[in-house]
């Protein structure tokens, strides 16, 4: 009883700082230490703990996500500290003895865990001599749960803080070692309190935890159960607002939400989410349009300022911001805004803050004599450091007038620039409205909004006469909507806005490095939007979601981060050519954008293979005209909005869907397009690429047809084998470039290859693709389902084995069953036409004649992608060596990534996409004749250079 007396006497007085008396006894300074967590947080612990001296043993943290490490894997990495990413530690309650294992291997004697979201089992807890502590953002026992910082500030605490507490099994009860608190501001939200207090402060706390259990001076404190709440996790569902509260509630519950989940209402038909709320002063006035909430007590008032909300108690706060459904979101003094962009007259307080600028612009060009509304900024000799400069001029004289340095950039004439200035200062600065007319579904449990109109200069119009057709869903062979239809004129105004913005607009005077930055803004929102993206893929294109979500979408993302890593690493070389000595002449390469480039894609990956192309051409500073398959346009249309909403400037990216007739065929003939790009089948390839030779000689790449073959010894591991050639067949229902049209079995092995993958294809569940269940969806459209009967009838009267499969499935929509054919021989049409479609063509070769099935394998007019499957090292080099294809997979198959070029030869086409040598330029060499390098440097200017070769890359 008096040890608890006292505990409790402790609790109250000094708030667990006092040190109680220690359990532990002295252990070393250099403790051998694991740090099981994650995110910046855990990078900055995992570096104080080394520079304190001790000895990091092992770090267990997520695994990488999109092909990303987290922050405190690669710190580690870095240091060749041992690395473990482990997706879980137990399953089904229990732990995972190889997991634990490893765990225990590596002798640590405590366990640190400053932010971790997974559930480490008690054998690892309890394993080191020292124990494990964990950092838990709230002064426990008030806040146990993942939600903490936000339930601290829906409750309205006025002290917030941090427990660094004895690991438990997960419930925050274990024994306190130590805590710090701070005070929570009014209008604190949970960013602003992280980065003030809990981060910097959360850091250090940790690190003198771990210094107090080396010292022997570790506390144990009992966590009391006076005081003690345990919340639910904040989600989006249960973050509706419930008006009938305070204005103080009210406020505490929006902040507390935000960012995320969001506190949100239903506002005039749909869901709206709330940020930004302050407390305001009930004496204000309050000027501008009534909104009004069901629920709430009174109408709300789009202010300038924002929007006013009051409390069931009369009392009011101010939302400075707003986000809608579609994930777009508005300054709340923008709510009834028109979107036009007319220039704003300034009041008095404001001319005098232009006039300031207009003396801080002439101090900057000071070879300018007179700084006028059109200066440009640019123009006027200005470099980097200036626009650094000028943000932090324009922070010293209105410190609420935020700036980034692209603000500069996008806004370079003064009038422009003090415009923009002036709408930051009366909190008007957000981007200009997106006008969207959505086709909205409510689809796979989330609210689908999808453009349907063309995408040129930035907006979403009609096509000329307003013609449309309608994209049909595969599903169940029901319109989905009706989409523009691009026309020649349509085709000609996104060829000019393109043109006008690589020449004059922004995209063009853009330095790489904040290219690249947009560039991964968008990737951030398709990310954001990624569950969207997937629904829209499976419903348009018969994609199965599991597989949309991961590679349709995924890959997309991915590759969108990776070329926007490549933006400012874009370099030429220099020459040693034979005149360099003694007359000190110089030859240097550098690689340019090539302006307006035209991209075609297919049906089969609508998104991906719009990634694939545009990703690499934005990186290079080109624009992009971009026609979609017309049977699958949505993505590509959803893209163009997310474009937008990231930022970049208008004409850079545009979309037209389409016929290939008309469109792609303008997109060939067009004088203004330096690129095209297409994939397709080879057919309509040779076309594009003689009416692109007749135009203008526009540079050209191709990715045409394919019948990979795909070659299995009897020494395979057949497990593998069997797995892996049906996913090169049946992988995206068999409509993927890369399939293998053909499979040669050795013969001693055939009979049961083949029996084996007529068990596996039994198994496959055909269906809707939106059902998590389904293996295998719709074919894409009507005539492609046509034609993949027709093939297989044909395969039937040749002679070929049909052993299973072969028809439509009998059932609303285009659903064909995965077919196998065996005794194909070489002559047969479908050993030698591609089907693209789920259909494995299977023929036998001898035991030992590698070179014969190898000239078989190679008796194609394609040369796009290959396989072998064989245990012998030696075999598979021999082969993958003579395989006459862009693409050999050995032991695996469709293993693509965004880092390694992908292409063929042959009639599979030229060119290639991903990898770094993909992006879009010319080389342009340059010679300076009898110039040194110092005095090149001091009189540039009175140098032209002689372009002496324009190769493309």
């Amino acid at each position: 009883m008096l040890q608890q007396h006292h505990d409790k006497l402790l609790w109250r007085r000094i708030k667990f700082r006092a040190r109680a008396e220690c359990t532990l006894k002295s252990a070393s300074p250099q403790m051998k230490i694991a740090l099981i967590g994650q995110s910046l947080f855990g990078q900055e612990v995992y570096k104080e703990l080394r520079k304190e001296g001790y000895t990091i043993v092992g770090v267990f943290t997520i695994p990488d996500k999109d092909g990303r490490a987290d922050p405190l894997a690669t710190e580690a990495e870095k240091d060749g500290v041992a690395v473990f990413k482990f997706p879980r530690w137990r399953v089904k309650g229990q732990a995972i003895p190889e997991v634990v294992a490893q765990y225990k291997a590596i002798g640590a004697e405590l366990n640190v865990l400053p932010f971790c979201s997974q559930f480490i089992p008690m054998e690892v807890i309890d394993h080191p001599k020292h124990g494990s502590i964990i950092y838990h953002p709230s002064l426990l026992p008030r806040h146990r749960g993942a939600s903490a910082i936000n339930w601290t500030l829906i409750h309205g605490d006025k002290k917030g803080g941090f427990t660094v507490f004895w690991a438990d099994d997960g419930l925050d009860t274990g024994p306190i070692l130590l805590q710090r608190d701070c005070d929570v501001e009014p209008n604190d939200t949970v960013n602003t309190i992280y980065k003030r207090f809990l981060f910097p402060e959360g850091v250090k706390g940790t690190v003198e935890a771990v210094r107090l259990i080396a010292e022997g001076k570790a506390p144990r404190i009992s966590q009391p159960e006076e005081g003690a709440t345990y919340e639910c996790i904040q989600k989006k569902d249960n973050a509706k607002i419930d008006w009938n509260q305070s204005a103080e509630a009210l406020h505490n519950w929006i902040r507390g939400n935000d960012k995320v989940p969001g506190a949100w209402a239903e506002v005039e038909g749909q869901k709206v989410t709330f940020y930004g709320s302050t407390l305001v002063d009930n004496g204000s006035i309050a000027i501008g349009q009534p909104l009004q909430i069901p629920g709430a007590s009174r109408a709300a008032t789009v202010t300038r300022a924002g929007l006013l909300l009051y409390g069931n108690d009369s009392k009011a706060l101010l939302v400075k911001n707003l986000q809608f459904e579609d994930g777009k979101m508005i300054a709340a003094a923008q709510y009834f805004a028109s979107g036009s962009s007319a220039a704003v007259e300034l009041t008095e307080e404001e001319k005098s803050f232009a006039e300031q600028m207009r003396v801080v612009w002439q101090s900057i060009l000071n070879n300018v004599s007179q700084i006028e509304d059109s200066t440009d900024f640019f123009k006027s000799g200005a470099a980097s450091m200036d626009v650094v400069r000028l943000v932090e001029e324009v922070k010293l004289r209105a410190s609420n007038c935020q700036l980034q340095n692209e603000d500069v950039y996008m806004n370079c004439t003064f009038q422009d620039f003090i415009q923009m200035c002036v709408r930051k200062l009366r909190g008007e600065d957000d981007e200009e409205e997106l006008l969207v007319d959505y086709v909205s579904k409510n689809i796979n449990n989330m609210s689908v909004k999808m453009p349907h109109q063309l995408f040129i200069n930035g907006e979403f119009v009609d096509a000329e006469g307003g013609k449309t057709y309608k994209t049909i869903n595969p599903t169940d062979g029901t319109a989905i909507c009706d989409v523009s239809l691009a026309q020649i004129s349509d085709v000609d105004r996104a060829v000019a806005a393109a043109k006008e913005a690589f020449e004059e607009g922004e995209w063009g005077k853009m330095n790489p490095r904040d290219r690249g930055r947009l560039i991964y803004k968008l990737a951030d929102l398709m990310e954001q939007h990624q569950e969207e993206l997937a629904t829209i893929e499976a419903m348009d294109s018969g994609a199965v979601y599991t597989l949309a979500l991961k590679t349709h979408v995924g890959m997309s993302i991915q590759t969108f981060r990776y070329f926007a890593g490549w933006c400012d690493k874009i370099q030429g070389s220099t020459i040693p050519i034979n005149q360099a000595r003694p007359n000190r002449n110089l030859t240097f390469t550098k690689k340019e954008p090539i302006g307006v480039c035209a991209i075609v894609i297919p049906w089969n990956y609508p998104l991906m293979m719009l990634a694939w192309k545009t990703a690499a051409c934005l990186a290079a500073g080109n624009t992009v005209v971009l026609k979609p398959a017309q049977v699958t346009p949505l993505t590509a249309l959803k893209f163009a909005e997310l474009a937008a909403r990231a930022g970049l400037p208008k004409g850079v990216v545009n979309i037209l869907p389409g016929s290939g007739a008309l469109v792609g065929q303008r997109l060939s003939d067009h004088p203004d397009i330096h690129k095209l790009a297409f994939t397709g089948s080879t057919e309509i390839g040779k076309h594009i690429m003689k009416s692109c030779a007749v135009s203008n000689v526009k540079k050209v790449s191709l990715e045409l047809g394919g019948k990979s073959p795909l070659i299995i010894f009897s020494d395979c591991d057949m497990d593998k084998a069997v797995r892996m050639g049906m996913s090169s067949v049946f992988f995206n229902k068999g409509e993927n470039c890369i399939a293998a049209g053909r499979l040669f079995v050795e013969d001693n092995i055939h009979d049961h290859f083949v029996k084996r993958v007529v068990e596996e294809v039994k198994k496959m569940k055909i269906g809707d693709p939106l059902d998590r269940a389904t293996d295998h969806g719709p074919q894409n459209h009507k005539a492609h389902l046509d034609k993949l009967v027709e093939y297989c009838q044909i395969g039937i009267k040749e002679g070929a084995t049909l052993v299973c499969g072969g028809k439509q499935v009998q059932r609303p929509g285009f659903f064909f069953e995965p077919t196998v054919f065996t005794d194909v021989q070489d002559h047969m049409y479908i050993a030698v036409e591609e089907s693209f479609g789920p259909i494995m063509i299977l023929s036998k070769f001898k035991s030992g004649e590698v070179d014969n099935v190898l000239r078989r394998a190679n008796a194609t007019e394609f040369g796009l992608a290959s396989g072998v499957f064989t245990r012998d090292i030696s075999k598979a080099l021999y082969v993958s060596e003579k395989l006459n294809a862009g693409t050999v997979f050995v032991n695996t198959y469709n293993k693509t990534d965004v880092a390694s070029p992908f292409g063929g030869f042959k009639q599979s086409g030229f060119g290639k996409d991903l990898g770094k040598k993909t992006c879009c330029c010319y080389y342009v060499a340059v010679v300076l004749y009898s110039c040194p390098v110092k005095e090149m440097a001091l009189h540039k200017d009175t140098f032209r250079p002689l372009r002496v070769e324009q190769a493309t890359s």
